[in-house]
């Protein structure tokens, strides 16, 4: 199952994700580093890739070619949470 990093909708997307797809529902931009399989806080470059380039804002649209979108499900529920959370603080401080 694919959700938007944003605001964790489930999204029905054909593979692979171009450099400009956007989210149905809240229009984030989804081939970004959030939406990756290899993505991890907390390590160098938030990125298990060692070839992959590094890439500044993580939420916006990139070039990476090693980009994978992640899978989630019951196994993924820790990041789900953070990122749950993640998406409710931004929405509590965006800008309008």
């Amino acid at each position: 199952m694919k959700r938007c990093h944003f605001c964790l909708k489930t999204i029905e997307i054909k593979l692979p994700v171009g450099r400009r797809e956007i989210c149905a529902f809240c229009g984030a931009e989804l081939h970004c580093c959030l939406n990756c399989n290899f993505y991890t806080p907390g390590i160098y470059n938030e990125c298990r890739e060692p070839q992959a380039e590094r890439v500044i804002a993580k939420d916006r649209g990139n070039f990476c070619d090693l980009f994978v979108f992640q899978d989630f499900n019951a196994d993924n529920k820790e990041h789900n949470n953070r990122e749950s959370a993640k998406a409710k603080l931004k929405t509590l401080f965006k800008d309008e």
